[in-house]
């Protein structure tokens, strides 16, 4: 009994992966997708399945597990890896992966160390972060500052699947009709037409969940059951990370609110403060300055009323025929004011 409405499964899940490509049967497909993929100049016409596990050369050295290792009739050996969830340091994992079947080449005795091409196909997922341009096939070798090819000992092929958007209806090349079916197979009711009489149509013939075992239809529901239920762990970690860091930027928003508004509060203050204390300086100012005219005006009235007193007395004095002296002393004038008072006299 089908547990899903999928009439094919999925080639990205290991269960379908392996069918369509790491077994006997399979062979057709993984020669055909290598041939439209590597830029080989002769054709790959048949391949051998070599040991998935290469073990290190101590015990306690790390081992490397293959998802598909073959070797060509000219011992050109591949290593097909499918990787569905990001991972921070996957293009250095495809090198090192590489260096077993480098190393395994080497012979006892006397050895020029030539090396026949490797080729490490990653067929992925998600994209990969130092690939910025929008090409979906990244094709890599080592080369020197003038960009000439050193050897083609190693060769590194990444397929980043979600850049690739082509529809049906707009594909052309043989290739592309390989990473649609990767990307859409198990989307389809049917084969589509474009398909018919190429060998996708035996992939997807293949692929059709009512040709599997019941066995086997079993087996890919537990892979499928645990893909999905690795998506949905990923889907909630992801939730609550955004969870956590909306919290997050909300209590941080707020802390340098308060610390903005505090600040922005301190200078209008200052602000608010300097032109309030100019106002009432101002009148406070006003307010003095006019007292101390006031007073100042009195003081000055009451001076000059007391000198015009002292002159009238002073020129009665004059009339009495009193000398200037004398009345200097007794009117507390000065000699000059009295002075100008013999000459108002003369005028």
């Amino acid at each position: 009994m089908c547990l899903s409405n999928e009439v094919f499964i999925d080639p990205l899940t290991d269960f379908g992966f392996k069918r369509l490509f790491g077994e006997e049967e399979s062979k057709p497909f993984l020669i055909s997708f290598l041939n439209d993929l590597l830029p080989i100049e002769e054709k790959i016409i048949s391949v051998e399945y070599k040991n998935l596990e290469k073990l290190g050369a101590t015990p306690i050295d790390r081992k490397a597990v293959y998802d598909i290792y073959c070797v060509d009739a000219k011992n050109q050996e591949f290593i097909v890896e499918l990787q569905r969830s990001p991972q921070r340091y996957f293009i250095e994992r495809a090198i090192y992966y590489t260096t077993f079947p480098i190393q395994e080449q080497a012979i006892r005795g006397k050895w020029d160390f030539s090396l026949l091409p490797v080729y490490f196909v990653g067929i992925l997922s998600f994209k990969v972060d130092i690939f910025t341009n929008p090409n979906y096939i990244h094709y890599c070798q080592i080369k020197d500052e003038t960009n000439t090819i050193i050897t083609n000992s190693l060769n590194l092929i990444y397929i980043e699947l979600p850049k690739f958007k082509k529809t049906y209806k707009e594909l052309s090349k043989h290739l592309e009709y390989w990473l649609y079916f990767f990307k859409e197979s198990n989307t389809l009711q049917e084969i589509p037409k474009k398909f018919k009489d190429d060998i996708l149509e035996e992939a997807f013939v293949r692929s059709k969940f009512l040709n599997l075992s019941s066995r086997d239809q079993t087996e890919y529901h537990k892979d499928l059951k645990y893909l999905r239920d690795y998506y949905n762990t990923i889907d909630t970690a992801t939730w609550r990370g955004e969870q956590e860091g909306l919290k997050k930027g909300i209590e941080e928003g707020i802390k340098k609110g308060i610390e903005e508004g505090i600040k922005k509060g301190i200078k209008e203050g200052i602000k608010k403060g300097t032109e309030e204390g100019i106002k009432k300086g101002t009148e406070e100012g006003i307010k003095k300055g006019t007292e101390e005219g006031i007073k100042k005006g009195i003081e000055e009235g009451i001076k000059k009323g007391i000198e015009k007193t002292q002159i009238e007395i002073a020129k009665k004095l004059k009339q009495k025929g009193l000398d200037d002296e004398s009345i200097c002393e007794l009117t507390k004038l000065n000699l000059k004011t009295i002075k100008e008072l013999n000459n108002d006299k003369n005028s």
